[in-house]
């Protein structure tokens, strides 16, 4: 993936400044914090061969 593909797929070429600075940003199950995501996981750990 390239940068500006990576921002698209999580959603990231929005302000959401103020939602994440509440109560810190990490192990938060919101539908906007689009890192939190584990869909592609499998996808990588098989592209990676682990």
């Amino acid at each position: 993936l390239r940068p500006f593909g990576i921002l698209r797929m999580l959603d990231l070429v929005r302000p959401i400044y103020r939602p994440t600075s509440v109560y810190g940003h990490f192990g938060r199950e919101e539908e906007s914090f689009t890192w939190e995501r584990t869909d592609k996981a499998e996808t990588l750990r098989q592209a990676a061969g682990l």
